[in-house]
């Protein structure tokens, strides 16, 4: 071999023994690199915590009670029974302002209330009003009451029948300065149904609509409806009366309930003494009626029903528990409940919604009422107590901590003050015709007012005071 090719040989195997060590290098490298931390920069991003301004309060009144088809020319003609007695009153005194009466249906009637208070220096208006009205006609006898209710979007309507003897009515009070759309789909023993006369209703801005539940769905017993508004949001209710034998046994008007829930707190559901009379006693008087609208994610849908005695905190009777299918409203009976006031739990493994029923007889002069369920209250809450029986406000805390709870009246005076464990009660008395404030501190609250007496019962669900919006971050 000559001089040059050995030269050549040579430079050749030591750049290919460079190029090797190189590459290997260069793996050793990135294998030893991934396996040690890299040092990083980190920077939060740059947030804002932004309170909105409170909105308006708005509450609409479903109004005075109506009667249907009292004249043989016109049996599904509507005309008023009795007129409401509205109570109302709010935190400053200007949520105290006069109401705005909206456009009714029943002719020669005053029609529903509405009421509205703006914020003032940043801080939420609250307000809080309801009505009561007493008829004792052939047709139509009892005591109702119910609340004010802020509009909504969408609220569910628990209670009421579509048999014989019973002339319900859905009732869709539209406080607003547009037009609203509403779908009414029900539930019932068939399952879900979407009736032609609960499609596309128009509810007139600053006016009232009123549909007889007969015509929606004829023969249900246990009926259940889904109130949806676009365009504008409604304030649902449902009339509820039952005739038997010729003879009214009493009336009530349905609050809405917001939304589904794996946790129902029925509370305030009111136990008069029983009417007097032959028959007073017969059947059922208690019953809760549950519905979870859609299928669960746990397999087969099942709820337990508990009845609380509210003035001791004692279980009474042993829970019911009740298979549910989707969409088909199933009720249970609750025995055991004597003279008193009594908290109503439902536990559910998959979104429900529910209410609670009770009648003090079967005979002319016996009234019932639908008590609906009751959600968590914030720090201040507003309840009016219209004119009418004795009114009891029951509180319950659902949560795992201790409760302070103050009742007082609008001036600051106190009513009474309450510590409530976890899972406790209590019973609190308020004036007819007046408006409470109930501050909590600690644990969860649920609050209902209901009013007892002879011939009458009534109740429905303190609602939270949530026009103040929360802080909401806003990241740039």
């Amino acid at each position: 071999m000559s001089d040059r090719r050995r030269f050549r040989w040579a430079a050749t195997s030591a750049r290919m023994l460079a190029g090797t060590l190189a590459a290997a290098g260069f793996v050793v490298g990135i294998v030893t690199l991934s396996a040690v931390p890299w040092p990083t920069v980190e920077r939060a991003p740059l947030a804002l915590s932004v309170t909105p301004e409170p909105d308006t309060v708005a509450l609409a009144c479903p109004g005075g009670l109506v009667a249907l088809g009292r004249t043989a020319e016109n049996a599904l003609g509507l005309s008023q029974a009795a007129a409401a007695s509205v109570t109302s009153g709010g935190r400053p005194d200007a949520a105290a302002a006069a109401p705005r009466i909206l456009e009714t249906e029943v002719p020669e009637a005053a029609g529903p209330e509405a009421y509205s208070a703006e914020p003032e220096n940043r801080e939420a208006a609250l307000l809080a009003a309801a009505g009561s009205a007493t008829v004792s006609d052939p047709d139509l006898s009892g005591f109702a009451a119910s609340a004010c209710r802020p509009p909504l979007t969408e609220s569910w309507l628990v209670g009421g029948s579509g048999t014989t003897g019973a002339a319900d009515l859905v009732i869709l009070t539209n406080p607003g300065t547009v037009p609203a759309t509403v779908q009414l789909t029900l539930f019932g023993a068939s399952g879900e149904q979407q009736p032609a006369g609960g499609a596309d209703i128009v509810v007139r801005a600053g006016a009232q609509r009123i549909v007889p539940l007969a015509g929606l769905l004829l023969g249900e017993q246990s009926p259940v409806i889904r109130v949806t508004a676009t365009g504008a949001p409604i304030q649902a209710s449902l009339q509820t009366s039952v005739t038997r034998t010729l003879q009214a046994a009493g009336i009530d008007q349905i609050g809405p309930i917001v939304a589904p829930s794996t946790e129902q707190v029925i509370a305030g559901v009111a136990v008069p003494a029983p009417t007097q009379g032959e028959g007073a006693g017969e059947g059922a008087q208690t019953i809760v009626r549950v519905m979870a609208p859609a299928a669960g994610d746990a397999g087969p849908i099942s709820a337990t029903v508990t009845a609380v005695d509210a003035a001791t905190g004692a279980s009474v009777g042993s829970p019911v528990s009740v298979p549910l299918e989707p969409g088909v409203p199933l009720e249970a009976e609750v025995t055991g409940l004597t003279e008193g006031e009594y908290i109503v739990r439902v536990d559910a493994n998959a979104p429900v919604v529910a209410a609670a029923w009770h009648t003090s007889g079967f005979v002319q002069g016996s009234d019932f009422a639908w008590f609906t369920s009751a959600p968590a209250l914030g720090a201040t809450a507003l309840v009016a107590a219209p004119a009418g029986p004795p009114a009891v406000l029951s509180l319950f805390n659902s949560g795992d901590d201790v409760a302070g709870v103050t009742v007082s009246i609008l001036d600051g005076a106190v009513i009474q003050t309450v510590d409530l464990p976890a899972g406790a009660s209590a019973v609190v008395p308020v004036d007819a015709r007046s408006v409470s404030v109930i501050e909590t501190a600690g644990g969860v609250i649920h609050a209902g007012l209901s009013l007892a007496g002879d011939n009458a019962l009534a109740g429905y669900p303190v609602w939270p005071s949530d026009a103040a919006a929360p802080p909401t971050i806003v990241y740039p």
